[in-house]
């Protein structure tokens, strides 16, 4: 028993001599760890004047009294110091891409062009990773010393669409803006009208194919002469992005042509309306007349619908050019790349084009067609007018909100509130007072004769 006891007594001490020398060796060593700290070299290109520079610098004056010396910032500026040029030229180069803005910044094998809200957070996140664990100068790199190694994308900034398969997208608020801007511009009483219009008189030949290629060519035409506007505009406002009262002006202008749009729900093509003439309109219905005394020759009739998409396409721009200007201010604002602008565009293309398909498939399929009414316009244009009003105000107050997914889906639902609470009030409310509004005012025959 005492031999029993006295070996369970030598078991314990050395298994606590053990403990006490593996806690001895491994505290000291786990502690040098993690008081292991790295540089991080920082390469910050900016210009003079730019508001987005500006708005980075302040940030990095958080993150060097929030990190001290293991941040060091490498400041270039470009605007008024050329002999600066050559050296972003040959950081882009080393990276793979052509400088087309300021600010840039490079930290290890990442690099950022603009800032906002989101690159923000993926900068700091590089900062604190690279003090922990170590991270390359992205001179070496430059230099040769050291191998580009591209950074892991993130799934949950990679999308997948038709036709078009992975694209990885930094910032999911302007995917969410471009897919609700697409869809709202996509339902413009203008383009709908003219488009179910052509539609109506097409299928009064009773010919499916004819439907179908009128229909294809024309939504095809009125589609790239959009697109190629809404690039110019994107083009446009880049180059003068660095001045940000052309932003805040941009911004004033859609908030102008949004309480336009609101005053046509409430005295529709009263005054100064964004909507289609009826000055304009014998010239659209003698085009598509062209079309159908065309369509007994293919080429002929096609040429006919070509010649109206165009002519169309430059009639509507005044009932359709806000929502571009609005959406490309927003990318510029977010810093947007050239990359993403295009892939961006083809979805909002995509989105912007749906409604109008639809209609046309269900043309094609049952040989019925139906006109829009003046009513169903004029809330289209209620709640256009709403979302144009709704975030040209938040362009003008505080762009970086649209930044954030949340703050992104608030704008948008508060658009959508108003326009309920105005729907309700014109439809059910106002009516038992005897109050009439918008689409339930009535309609003032022309020429009638004015009370005394």
């Amino acid at each position: 028993m005492n031999l029993a006891k006295r070996n369970y007594s030598t078991f314990l001490v050395l298994l606590l001599s053990l403990i006490f020398i593996f806690l001895a060796t491994a505290i000291p060593a786990a502690a040098a760890q993690t008081q292991t700290k790295y540089i991080v070299n920082m390469y910050f290109f900016w210009g003079d004047g730019c508001p987005h520079c500006a708005d980075q610098e302040v940030f990095l004056e958080e993150m060097t009294q929030k990190y001290g010396n293991q941040l060091v910032i490498h400041d270039y500026e470009l605007w008024y110091h050329p002999e600066n040029q050559p050296v972003i030229e040959k950081f882009a180069e080393a990276y793979g891409f052509k400088p087309t803005g300021v600010p840039v910044t490079f930290i290890g094998n990442e690099y950022w062009v603009g800032f906002n809200v989101d690159k923000q957070k993926e900068m700091e996140r590089a900062i604190r990773d690279g003090i922990e664990g170590g991270v390359v100068d992205a001179q070496d790199i430059v230099d040769g010393i050291q191998d580009l190694q591209p950074p892991a994308i993130s799934t949950a900034a990679v999308i997948t669409l038709p036709l078009i398969g992975e694209i990885n997208l930094e910032n999911r608020s302007l995917l969410f803006s471009t897919i609700i801007i697409g869809l709202v511009d996509g339902v413009n009483p203008c383009s709908l009208w003219v488009l179910t219009m052509l539609l109506a008189m097409t299928v009064r030949t009773h010919s499916r194919k004819k439907t179908i290629i009128i229909g294809l060519v024309f939504l095809t035409v009125t589609a790239a002469v959009y697109a190629l506007f809404i690039a110019g505009v994107f083009t446009i406002l880049t180059y003068v992005s660095y001045m940000k009262w052309i932003q805040i002006g941009v911004a004033i202008l859609t908030l102008i042509l949004g309480a336009i749009n609101l005053k046509d729900y409430f005295f529709y093509k009263e005054g100064v309306s964004l909507t289609i003439q009826d000055s304009q309109k014998p010239g659209i219905y003698q085009k598509m007349r062209n079309v159908m005394n065309s369509s007994e020759n293919v080429w002929a009739m096609i040429g006919a619908t070509i010649a109206l998409g165009l002519g169309v396409s430059l009639v509507e721009f005044s009932c359709t050019a806000a929502f571009p200007v609005i959406w490309s201010n927003l990318l510029v604002s977010q810093n947007a790349s050239t990359l993403t602008f295009v892939l961006l565009l083809l979805l909002y293309m995509l989105i912007y084009q749906l409604d109008e398909l639809i209609i046309f498939f269900v043309v094609v399929f049952t040989m019925k067609s139906s006109r829009m009414e003046e009513k169903h316009g004029q809330i289209l244009k209620l709640f256009s007018g709403c979302l144009m009003v709704t975030l040209s105000l938040v362009m003008i107050i505080k762009p970086a909100w649209m930044n954030d997914l949340g703050h992104t889906l608030l704008v948008f639902g508060f658009a959508v509130l108003l326009t309920l609470f105005v729907l309700l009030l014109a439809s059910k409310i106002l009516p038992e007072f005897g109050i009439y509004i918008g689409h339930k005012r009535p309609k003032q025959r022309k020429g009638a004769a004015k009370k005394k």
